[in-house]
């Protein structure tokens, strides 16, 4: 009880009301102008959190990335220009449902699924953080080394351009991790004779560089940078006939929120694929199949539950492990470390009044999204005729100023221009980003965790297997690196079955 009456006095700070406020709008802006992803909204934020103490940086993470995912299905719905990855599962539908005059529906029904969806995550992280963690305590360097292959696994099992683009994305960012002094000897790795490589690649630079830079890279190169939005239709009737549609639906809402909570939990993961199976699923299990993609607002209200539970699970991993999630817990992580503070299960006893008070800026964050959200789809003409030249001209402003912030040195500057380059070439190759930057955030403790565990069992591999956890951790491992293989030898085999010529009798 003490702990929630601290809770309680932590987001009563003026200054912690005042970071979600800005950080809502802020992420209801990025997140409604096309190409500005609910990723980047973040990267661009943590250098202001510089100025913040943990709560406030955390609590404005958690708003802006809430805001960002819900605002994305504006540009969608409007214009048929998804704002963020996870709203491109539905913009087909939701811009039917526009042109067939349903579009106050559309943004209505997802507008309060996501808020649906995102209460539901919030209360599984709150049950289920603690429990993990106590669980956690006992934990190992044998189990979190299987944890963290268990999230560079999946960050590239579950890669939407494929398993193999997702895993060369995973060695890079498990490479440009190993830069710096070396955890055993040390002594300096690939650091060029460079004195500002020393301490490893500053996270903050590459971030940015990697989500804010390739993004005005790939504007100016496309020349959509100079264009302007086509001017939507107003929107007026949000909630109209929302709450009976809403119950109609029930079932939709609640699969949603579940398959997206689980998701967002499972390392590597995230939001966005999140929205993409449980859009598949509601229309391979509805009764009215047919209609999806003529303006069906089934796998709308589905896809958008499942949007903020993916969200909100996302951070269970990372709290209670230190292993994130997606790469808005990646980053979120990131700046945990950089106020000194390693999140783990020690954490839920050294910092209990603050976890619980993120707990709760996860319940405000989604409540304030239908008060913001309405604002949000109201002011959608006025957010969307902002003229791109200028838009991107201030978001590099901001990606410099951010940059050069962290350490005082135009060193950094360089590190994130070079970041923004090589993600603009990855990207136009069809090699994901967010893999690099969870292999830069887990390669240490990958690394770390093994030599250590090297060390205590002297050399001895079966040793990772010997304790009861990490053995059914190291089995399940094994058992996700055998899928593609499995799958390859499947392939082959049906191919070489169907080239096979048919004997004549």
């Amino acid at each position: 009880m003490q702990t929630l009456l601290e809770a309680f006095r932590l987001i009563a700070d003026p200054q912690v009301i005042v970071t979600v406020l800005l950080a809502s709008i802020f992420g209801l802006f990025v997140g409604a102008i096309p190409g500005l992803t609910a990723t980047m909204a973040t990267a661009l934020l943590v250098p202001m959190t510089f100025f913040m103490d943990p709560l406030s940086s955390i609590a404005a993470i958690v708003a802006c990335t809430a805001m960002a995912i819900t605002a994305g299905d504006i540009p969608g719905c409007l214009l048929r220009i998804p704002g963020t990855p996870a709203s491109a599962a539905y913009t087909d539908e939701t811009f039917m449902m526009t042109k067939k005059g349903l579009g106050a529906q559309a943004l209505g029904s997802s507008l309060v699924s996501s808020v649906i969806g995102g209460l539901f995550g919030a209360i599984v992280l709150m049950v289920a953080a603690p429990s993990l963690a106590r669980v956690a305590l006992n934990f190992s360097s044998f189990e979190y080394f299987w944890l963290a292959c268990i999230g560079l696994s999946c960050a590239a099992l579950v890669s939407s351009t494929g398993f193999v683009a997702g895993l060369l994305s995973l060695f890079i960012g498990l490479l440009i991790a190993t830069v710096g002094m070396d955890v055993i000897s040390g002594s300096p790795r690939f650091t060029f004779g460079s004195v500002q490589l020393m301490g490893g690649v500053s996270f903050v630079p590459a971030m940015i560089g990697m989500f804010a830079i390739s993004e005005i890279l790939y504007s100016l190169l496309n020349g959509t940078a100079r264009q302007r939005f086509a001017k939507p239709q107003k929107i007026t009737g949000i909630f109209h006939g929302i709450l009976p549609l809403i119950s109609k639906y029930r079932t939709n809402v609640a699969r949603g929120s579940v398959i997206g909570t689980i998701i967002g939990i499972l390392p590597g993961a995230g939001g966005d694929i999140a929205a993409w199976i449980t859009y598949a699923t509601a229309r391979r299990f509805s009764k009215e199949s047919q209609k999806f993609g003529t303006g069906h607002p089934e796998g709308v209200i589905e896809a958008g539950a499942a949007n903020n539970a993916g969200l909100s699970g996302a951070w269970v991993p990372a709290l209670v492990f230190g292993v994130p999630g997606d790469a808005v817990t990646a980053i979120a992580v990131g700046v945990l470390f950089m106020k000194g503070i390693n999140p783990g299960p020690r954490l839920f006893e050294t910092q209990g009044a603050m976890l619980y008070a993120v707990f709760m800026i996860f319940l405000i964050a989604n409540i304030a999204l239908l008060p913001f959200g309405w604002l949000a789809i109201r002011a959608a003409s006025k957010i969307l005729s902002v003229p791109r030249p200028q838009l991107m001209a201030v978001i590099l402003l901001f990606c410099i100023v951010g940059s050069f912030a962290i350490n005082n040195t135009i060193f950094d500057i360089g590190v994130m221009l070079v970041f923004g380059i090589l993600a603009f070439a990855l990207s136009e190759a069809g090699i994901p980003i967010a893999p690099i930057i969870l292999g830069i955030v887990l390669g240490p403790l990958l690394e770390q965790n093994f030599l250590t565990s090297m060390t205590i069992a002297d050399g001895n591999l079966l040793a990772f297997f010997e304790r009861p956890i990490a053995g059914v951790l190291g089995i399940f491992v094994l058992l996700l690196w055998s899928i593609p293989l499995v799958s390859a030898i499947m392939q082959v085999s049906r191919h070489v079955s169907h080239a096979r010529p048919m004997k004549l009798t």
